[in-house]
């Protein structure tokens, strides 16, 4: 996890795994009680921690905060290219590329709705990590997005303002899945929802691979070549 926040530990693979429980338990929590309504104690005792063990690994409160929030952005930088390796076509790309970033937050839906709820609760530094972070992530659908325009797939477009188009309908699954999974798949709502906010862009030539794509199994919801781990997924 982040390096941006301090241990006093010198293990890494130690400070890693502990950052990992007290991050799911903080997830649990903030969810359930609220982040100003949730101490530190609180955290330990759900984690299986003593309180003043949490202190050998993070200072304080908001940097369990932040930690909880940059594991989304963390797990896309590390599924994402997952997804894309060995693939060259640039559609193929673009649709791994995007249903694996739709999984990775399907997988972290609680972190999703804390982002959106307690990012102002940041400390400055941590907010322009995240930021950053955000942007990276981004980064990585906008370059399939721009290969696809360069091979004549898709038509000319201001590229990040389409990759957002992409974020905010991937984001609304966390958002309202207490409704969509009572009439939705993920797999149905990907291929409806989240898909069509970039196939509307398509040129001929690009509909017609793009039909062949999907049909031959690229996703990574049929290939299921990415697994994606989750930090703690509400049922």
């Amino acid at each position: 996890m982040s390096s941006s926040v301090k241990a006093i530990v010198e293990n890494p693979e130690l400070v890693r795994e502990r950052r990992r429980q007290l991050v799911a338990a903080a997830i649990t929590l903030f969810n359930r009680q609220g982040y100003f309504s949730t101490t530190v104690k609180d955290i330990a005792k759900e984690a299986g921690f003593s309180a003043g063990l949490i202190y050998q690994y993070v200072l304080d409160k908001q940097d369990v905060l932040f930690l909880a929030l940059q594991q989304i952005v963390e797990t896309n930088k590390e599924q994402i290219p997952a997804a894309l390796r060995g693939l060259t076509d640039p559609l193929r790309r673009l649709v791994s590329a995007i249903e694996a970033y739709c999984r990775v937050l399907d997988a972290n839906r609680d972190a999703v709705l804390l982002t959106y709820r307690e990012t102002k609760s940041l400390k400055p530094e941590h907010k322009e990590t995240l930021k950053r972070s955000e942007l990276e992530t981004n980064e990585m659908l906008s370059s399939c997005i721009e290969e696809c325009i360069e091979h004549g797939y898709l038509q000319p477009a201001k590229v990040e303002l389409l990759t957002y188009h992409i974020v905010v309908v991937a984001h609304a699954w966390a958002l309202k899945y207490w409704r969509l999974r009572e009439i939705t798949t993920l797999d149905e709502y990907i291929r409806l929802n989240v898909h069509s906010a970039w196939q509307a862009f398509l040129t001929p030539r690009g509909r017609r691979h793009c039909s062949k794509v999907l049909k031959s199994g690229a996703s990574v919801a049929d290939g299921g070549r990415s697994p994606v781990r989750a930090v703690r997924q509400r049922n």
